[in-house]
């Protein structure tokens, strides 16, 4: 089991069952969503997902159609995003995680819209748009 929490540690959260990957995202919402060039992010089941405090402070923004990202009311840190076209995964922000899970990021994707000043260097394979 991965568990982790925001920043102020009102919301926290497990992650049961093993995850189904990791990868950097570099797509404008992520960007922008996480204030950095990019957001890396654990692929897991929905139900696997499971918020264990501070359910009452967790705030959602509808990014785009259908696709909501969810975050802490009181300190602002982003922990997942679901979307109706892919209900049955969550993508949990790595940087709430609070240990290391195991395993290492597999994918860049949307790299076609990264950030000027972001080099892709590490040799993982990079996709211009989504997987």
């Amino acid at each position: 089991m991965t568990t982790g929490r925001c920043l102020c540690g009102a919301v926290r959260y497990e992650l049961t069952g093993t995850p189904i990957g990791m990868y950097h995202c570099h797509c404008s919402q992520c960007r922008h969503a996480n204030g950095s060039s990019f957001a890396t992010n654990v692929v897991a089941s929905a139900d696997d997902l499971k918020i264990v405090a501070g359910e009452d402070v967790l705030a959602a923004y509808e990014s785009s159609p259908n696709k909501r990202r969810y975050f802490c009311s009181r300190c602002g840190s982003p922990i997942y995003s679901h979307a109706q076209a892919t209900a049955a995964i969550v993508s949990v922000r790595a940087g709430t995680l609070d240990g290391d899970p195991g395993f290492r990021p597999n994918a860049h994707i949307h790299v076609a819209s990264r950030a000027p000043w972001t080099d892709v260097c590490d040799g993982l394979p990079q996709n211009a748009e989504g997987f």
